[in-house]
């Protein structure tokens, strides 16, 4: 590296820090630039897996295996006697360890749609820029759609006794559901919510409705147990263990925008990778951890004589990186965890307690390869009801027992040559229990629900599994951020704040990205993106101002 100009490191390679990088790197005046990536790969919670041939999709890293010889989770008690026994379904069972999708088959571990697809969506901009999507999804009708941020709903909806719930019963839910979560909105700009939570808020309004059912008591538990889907769906969209930990007041920041959600059908990490192709070469540098960023400080480093530098950046390898300005990029779960430890000094109060304060959870999936479908061609979801759940109740069932009843069931993924997959999403505390199970343990559980909620006691078991583990994975620990009771809009906007907070001494020495820093897109790959060009152009700003007063005046 040259020894002119500012030296600008941006830590963590996701579509935030990408996207920083790629528009510092179009500047008149570009930068000396690195991206410090702790990984092999770049596109951070954006993750596309491909199978070329026999080559394995399953997750290389260990699967911790319970040492209980009794720690399966079966089925809810009484449900054994109706479910092959754990011995005989296990030697129906396949060796999963490997995934066989054929070429071009590609499944998302990570970010898996361009929520709101329209003009006003960058990575939708971006994406269209790049070639990367289809006739439909560019068509000017899918971009005019308004889903008001809702989950479309099933093509089948099945319940834990094998019997199917009429669509009639499930819209009529759903629009009881959905109509309330628009209310929720509506106390943002109210003085006093009428509690602290969004769950709480739906569970009082649900009550009252409950209160003027005039069906019989069956049928009141079924609707009940049909809410009860459409609540873990909303832990799902919202990445969050309970709504009951969503702040009530702030809910309706969250911006959605319109345009009927897409898929890129050559994987989501097909973006990243072309803005990653932009960049100048050697730009990136992969398993790069980063273990301390020192800053307001007078750095030297015997690589740049005479030089002085405002920040240090400490790495886990031991290499030490003098730079002008950081963009810190990395995911609010890795910052709960380890702020004490990133920062020398530590981050000002204000900012630290917003990092405490605001929610990130686990949203995983898991992919199911069978070798035939066994539901109808045109099925896109199905949606799995267990009729022993209400929102209106707690259970204090262990996870072990439970933890597949937080699956909102499964969407149907389109099929590739001689691959048929369905993708289950599992959101909170159940779905980072899930992650400690093994995929025989896994496959085993989902195999007993599906012969289960289908009624076939015979239907044949997946023939491999793929799951995504963002609660483990070292340097994300969940999945997305949300506005926890106890916070609000304004932490996510101290999130953004750069250091030092006070502007005095040298100027925008850290910068903070990241779908945590956004105040009405948190929680998306636009919010990410965004937040990544607003640092970049906050640097700039200070860079074309210096240059302007340094001009001589006539």
């Amino acid at each position: 590296m040259a020894s002119r100009g500012p030296r600008v490191l941006v830590v963590g390679g996701g579509i935030a820090g990408l996207g920083a990088a790629q528009r510092l790197c179009r500047h008149r005046a570009a930068p000396h630039l690195r991206v410090l990536e702790a990984t092999a790969s770049a596109g951070g919670r954006i993750r596309s897996e491909r199978c070329f041939g026999n080559r394995s999709l399953v997750d290389p890293r260990p699967h911790p295996v319970p040492t209980e010889p009794g720690g399966l989770p079966f089925l809810a008690p009484g449900v054994k006697e109706h479910t092959p026994t754990f011995t005989k379904l296990e030697r129906q069972l396949p060796k999963v360890r490997r995934v066989l999708f054929r070429e071009g088959g590609v499944v998302e571990l990570g970010a898996h749609w361009i929520h709101g697809p329209s003009q006003g969506n960058p990575v939708f901009q971006l994406a269209a820029e790049f070639g990367l999507l289809g006739e439909k999804e560019l068509s000017e009708e899918n971009q005019l759609v308004e889903t008001g941020g809702h989950v479309a709903l099933p093509s089948m909806s099945c319940t834990s006794s094998g019997t199917s719930v009429s669509l009639e019963l499930v819209t009529e839910m759903a629009c009881l559901f959905y109509g309330l979560i628009d209310q929720t909105r509506e106390f943002l700009n109210e003085s006093g919510p009428p509690v602290a939570s969004v769950g709480e808020f739906l569970k009082k309004e649900i009550r009252q409705q409950v209160a003027n059912w005039t069906e019989d008591e069956d049928t009141k538990k079924l609707k009940l147990a049909i809410l009860n889907t459409f609540f873990n769906i909303e832990c799902c969209v919202s990445g969050t263990h309970s709504m009951d930990l969503v702040a009530l007041a702030p809910f309706g920041e969250y911006t959605v925008l319109p345009g009927l959600d897409c898929t890129l059908a050559g994987g989501y990490q097909g973006l990243t990778n072309c803005i990653l192709a932009s960049l100048p070469k050697d730009t990136m540098v992969f398993d790069k951890p980063v273990k301390t960023i020192h800053w307001n400080g007078s750095f030297q480093e015997a690589a740049f004589p005479g030089e002085t530098f405002p920040v240090l950046v400490e790495c886990e390898d031991g290499a030490r990186l003098p730079a002008h300005h950081v963009i810190v990029t990395v995911p609010l779960g890795f910052l709960k965890e380890h702020q004490d430890t990133f920062f020398e000094p530590p981050l000002p109060a204000k900012k630290a307690e917003a990092i405490r304060k605001l929610g990130f959870g686990t949203n995983n999936k898991i992919f199911l390869e069978f070798e035939e479908p066994f539901w109808e061609p045109d099925c896109q979801f199905i949606q799995v009801v267990w009729e022993d759940t209400s929102p209106l109740q707690d259970t204090a069932l262990s996870l072990q027992d439970t933890w597949f009843k937080k699956l909102i069931g499964f969407l149907v993924l389109p099929p590739f040559e001689s691959s048929h997959v369905l993708c289950g999403f599992i959101a909170g505390l159940e779905s980072e229990f899930m992650e400690t199970l093994s995929d025989e343990e896994v496959l085993l559980t989902l195999t007993q629900v599906l012969r289960r909620v289908t009624g076939n006691p015979q239907l044949p078991a997946a023939k491999s599994v793929l799951r995504s583990r963002w609660h483990s994975a070292p340097y994300t620990q969940g999945s997305y951020s949300y506005v926890a009771v106890g916070s609000t809009g304004d932490d996510l906007d101290l999130m953004a704040q750069p250091l030092p907070a006070d502007g005095t001494g040298t100027q925008l020495q850290v910068l903070f990205a990241g779908e945590a820093t956004h105040r009405t897109f948190y929680s998306t790959t636009h919010g990410a993106l965004l937040s990544g060009w607003r640092e970049a152009d906050r640097l700039i700003g200070l860079w074309d101002s210096q240059v302007e007063q340094s001009r001589p005046r006539l």
